[in-house]
């Protein structure tokens, strides 16, 4: 259990990375932001001239209680990175500083959140941009609440947490009434073949929860949605993605210390790795699932999650249940997919695991996550567009 808590620890640390004062306030004064604030970066990606991201900001700008626009497609990311990135390829012109704050209905979800949790200081559950793709509108949702950051543990039935951000996808889909629901951000790569910045795009999930979600009615269930993905702008995507490849170069190896020698000439980096798209049912069995995990786990090449699942990451499922549970209701249930860059690739399982605190192998995979979020989560948001622009 002692491990367990302390990959806990990592999850709330990583999911948290990079939040500035501003992504907590609910209301910032973009003009007491530093000059350039609020803008996002000039990737200059050579989108086709009829399929080009094309924010749609609304005048006057929407009070946070406002309910959500309608569109055809809801895309929902989770960290800094992730936002930022998809803000840079999305929303061009408007990161994620100038995106609207949400805080529809908080209060019935305070209750619910952990003290700590960034839903918590910002008091909101999360912020958006509309954007179009063509004929299709798009909007984009930063959540701020995440099934390993807010759950407060039932003391009398262990095992069983709340989960605010269930709530909060029922009410995204109430609000927007989307056709398609993608969830998009970064993950731990299970294939070896699957390298640093490759993108999974499944049409399943699953719950692998160890913690305090262990005994929950959903533990262990699997979700999938029987829908004909659209991959003809894939290539294009990935033409797209091989622009930024330089950014994903191996790290350089050397021993940690002088004092630390081995025999033979020094590793050396690899090249950097030509990103891809890779999709379930083509690259790997139909519907093989996003796992999702209440800690932070990653692939190695000694637990074989390659054969449970198609990456590791910590909320997709969630979706999954909503949906299930929107179904068997009777009410409007899209088609839902999701789509996850490999922010840490396979990590080696012959590196030293324990105890979980002196793990080599966790070493390296905050490493690479933290490194590479913002990266390779720039091919996450290409291949979102990818499926997109082919709806």
């Amino acid at each position: 259990m002692e491990d367990l808590d302390y990959q806990k620890e990592l999850a709330w640390e990583l999911l948290s990375s990079g939040i500035t004062e501003t992504d907590l306030e609910l209301q910032p004064d973009l003009a007491l932001l530093p000059p350039g604030a609020g803008l996002t970066a000039d990737l200059a990606i050579p989108f086709p001239d009829d399929l080009a991201p094309v924010p749609q900001p609304i005048d006057p700008p929407p009070s946070p209680s406002a309910e959500l626009p309608r569109a055809d497609v809801l895309v929902v990311t989770w960290t800094v990175d992730e936002v930022q990135a998809l803000a840079d390829v999305l929303t061009p012109g408007f990161g994620r500083d100038r995106w609207y704050r949400y805080d529809r209905k908080f209060a019935q979800y305070d209750p619910q959140i952990r003290r700590g949790a960034p839903a918590k200081i910002a008091k909101r559950l999360g912020s958006y941009m509309l954007t179009k793709i063509g004929d299709k509108s798009v909007l984009c949702f930063k959540s701020e609440l995440h099934l390993n950051q807010d759950g407060i543990e039932s003391p009398a039935n262990p095992g069983n947490a709340t989960l605010p951000v269930r709530a909060m996808f029922h009410q995204l889909i109430d609000e927007v009434k989307p056709s398609l629901v993608l969830t998009v951000g970064t993950a731990g790569g299970v294939f070896q073949e699957h390298d640093l910045g490759d993108v999974v795009v499944t049409r399943g999930a699953k719950f692998r929860v160890k913690r305090e979600f262990k005994n929950a009615p959903f533990a262990g269930k699997s979700y999938k949605c029987d829908w004909d993905l659209p991959t003809g702008r894939f290539d294009k995507a990935v033409e797209l993605m091989a622009k930024f490849q330089d950014n994903l170069a191996e790290p350089e190896f050397l021993p940690p210390t002088k004092n630390f020698t081995i025999p033979g000439p020094l590793p050396t980096p690899s090249r950097p790795n030509k990103p891809d798209i890779k999709l379930d049912g083509r690259d790997m069995p139909a519907f093989h699932p996003i796992l999702t995990t209440d800690y932070f786990e990653f692939g190695t090449s000694g637990n074989h999650l390659d054969h449970e699942g198609a990456a590791v990451e910590m909320g997709d499922a969630v979706l999954g249940l909503v949906l299930e549970e929107r179904k068997a209701a009777g009410q409007s249930t899209p088609n839902w997919a999701v789509v996850r860059n490999c922010s840490d690739p396979q990590i080696n399982g012959d590196l030293k695991n324990k105890p979980a605190k002196q793990s080599v192998q966790a070493l390296w995979a905050v490493y690479y996550y933290k490194g590479f979020g913002y990266w390779t989560s720039v091919m996450s948001a290409l291949a979102t567009w990818g499926i997109v622009a082919g709806l």
